[in-house]
């Protein structure tokens, strides 16, 4: 989607749903989503991450977003299901929701990886997005064209060495994308992609490699013409794939 050309409205009446939006990915579509008219439910760990971007979307004339503060290493299928229900009752739909919040905590042998921060990758990356999407399935059903994005790496098509719980997770959330996408293909007008943005300057890269120059990097807004052609609705009927973007190379 390299050379995609949305048009202003393309998300106009929408409720699109992104976690990770404090920064990085998550936070450059976001932004995206609401310059083409969507209507954001921010989401991330902390509140106080979320209301400059808030901030900066009101400011820009955008549709008013919602903040929804969510814990995705504590999240249960409780707070899915709260989440969503205060989703249907605040704005009434959902119709795109894009999984961009993503850890990784260190590079590791498998031989020496802590086994809490395995436990911990995976509720972050794999088992909370599971849940969050389950206790959505009923509002995205409601929806005329209803669309979820998974981010994907190519560390969940290829096993890396030192990725980890990271690398498994990401197999098997492109395995999740895919089951979704065959259980809702033929019942219910919902799409369901993944999308490997492929290297780009965000906060997970330079943490596991401090010593790369972060400006060598593409910025993350670079990649958000994939998330925007997946939820609008140019990509009606197209579901189960993982659409890769050019620049990628190996996990970032």
């Amino acid at each position: 989607m390299e050379n995609y050309q949305p048009p202003p409205d393309l998300l106009a009446g929408r409720v699109i749903l992104v976690t990770g939006a404090a920064a990085g990915i998550g936070h450059a579509v976001a932004a995206a989503c609401a310059r083409h008219g969507a209507t954001l439910i921010l989401s991330d760990q902390e509140q106080r991450d979320l209301e400059p971007l808030y901030d900066r979307l009101e400011a820009e004339g955008a549709p008013e977003p919602a903040i929804l503060p969510l814990d995705l290493e504590h999240l249960d299928a409780n707070g899915a299901r709260g989440a969503s229900d205060l989703i249907g009752r605040a704005l009434g739909r959902l119709d795109g929701f894009a999984h961009c919040a993503a850890f990784a905590p260190f590079l590791s042998r498998l031989d020496d990886y802590d086994a809490s921060a395995w436990e911990r990758v995976l509720r972050i990356n794999l088992t909370a997005p599971f849940l969050l999407t389950q206790a959505c399935l009923p509002l995205l059903r409601a929806a005329d064209d209803a669309s979820v994005v998974f981010t994907a790496d190519r560390a969940g098509r290829r096993g890396m060495a030192y990725w980890g719980a990271y690398c498994a997770a990401k197999f098997g959330l492109e395995g999740l994308m895919q089951t979704l996408a065959e259980e809702t293909r033929d019942s219910s007008r919902i799409r369901v992609n993944s999308i490997d943005p492929g290297i780009v300057r965000t906060g997970l890269r330079a943490r596991l490699y401090p010593g790369e120059n972060p400006a060598d990097l593409p910025g993350p807004e670079t990649v958000t013409g994939s998330y925007l052609y997946l939820l609008g609705p140019h990509a009606t009927g197209a579901t189960g794939q993982c659409l890769q973007h050019p620049v990628s190379q190996h996990s970032g």
